[in-house]
């Protein structure tokens, strides 16, 4: 077998975008096939009061296992059961309160065709995605979507590609659904994606990286400069907060500041810190999302942040570097 021609450029290229084109032709089709089936099946979803259960197996299980990853993480509690486990034991997971999603392009997969009795026995519903509307597995489901494509992109018609593509778009499709009909926001996802960088910022708060106690550089405002410099320098913040007598906030002593008043100033040795500090330092809440902090840092083109209670008493501070290091951003 002569290799080196299936191995030209233009012929790969040629390959990939004739996958590309059924893969699309397909999924096309399916959309415009979408009737009240699929309305039926995402009512079932959504009122479903156990959880979904998706299986299927070969090329059929790794779209089943994906599709229930999906509906899990978008407020649809659900699993995957291998249907081949399924008939040695992992039935026992599924209860009559459940929703089975069964997956099969034939629809006369042996291993699903076997659970559907001990399915109706147990009355659980079966939601069927197959490209074969007459074969068993749709015709004794309680809805069955179909995925039927024309053509495989297999230039021999067998190895599942498209068919694969359309089952997957179809669940991804439900998912969706489903996610909407629930009102389902933004926080909701980031409570079941904690280690994601979106869930880092939505539930993050100042009050759980801010810096607070024997962390933060406080000064009085007599405090002569070079005695500034030496709890800036201990504490690490690139600024220290000046307080009155009282212990309020009243400034902010920066680096920037420093520089600003060594040019007017000249010799500061001898100078409070009150004379350079910059006045009304922005400040967030405790209670505020870290991310609201690093968007308001950003804007004012600030490194650092005071955080107040309602009655302007301090509680901490926060700066860029602690954002970074919660990886909020």
């Amino acid at each position: 077998m002569n290799t080196s021609a299936l191995f030209d450029p233009e012929h790969i290229l040629s390959s990939a975008r004739r996958t590309f084109a059924i893969e699309v032709q397909a999924l096309q089709a399916l959309g415009a096939r979408l009737d009240q089936s699929f309305v039926a099946a995402t009512e079932l979803l959504v009122h479903c009061q156990g959880r979904v259960v998706v299986t299927g197996i070969g090329k059929s299980g790794h779209v089943a296992r994906k599709i229930a990853a999906t509906l899990a993480s978008t407020g649809t509690p659900a699993f995957f059961m291998h249907a081949a486990e399924a008939l040695h034991g992992d039935l026992g997971m599924i209860t009559k309160q459940d929703v089975v999603i069964a997956i099969s392009y034939s629809g006369q997969a042996q291993e699903l065709v076997t659970i559907l009795t001990v399915l109706r026995r147990m009355g659980a519903k079966l939601i069927a995605i197959t490209g074969n509307e007459q074969s068993e597995l749709a015709q004794n489901a309680d809805l069955h979507l179909d995925a039927h494509v024309e053509h495989e992109a297999c230039p021999l018609n067998l190895a599942p590609t498209a068919s694969t593509t359309a089952a997957l778009v179809l669940g991804d499709a439900l998912a969706v659904a489903c996610l909407e009909a629930r009102g389902f926001s933004r926080e909701d996802f980031a409570r079941s994606h904690p280690g994601g960088a979106l869930g880092r910022q939505l539930l993050t708060f100042v009050r759980d990286i801010m810096r607070s106690g024997e962390q933060l550089p406080v000064v009085a405002a007599d405090t002569l400069i070079p005695d500034a410099l030496v709890e800036m320098s201990n504490k690490g913040m690139g600024m220290t907060i000046v307080t009155d007598s009282h212990g309020h906030p009243v400034g902010l002593f920066t680096d920037g500041d420093l520089r600003r008043l060594i040019a007017r100033a000249g010799d500061i040795r001898s100078l409070p810190v009150s004379e350079g500090m910059s006045r009304e330092p922005r400040s967030i809440a405790a209670e505020a999302l870290a991310i609201e902090a690093a968007e308001q840092m950003d804007a004012l083109r600030i490194s650092q942040m005071l955080v107040l209670d309602a009655n302007g008493l301090l509680l901490g501070a926060l700066h860029m570097h602690d954002l970074l290091a919660a990886k909020v951003i």
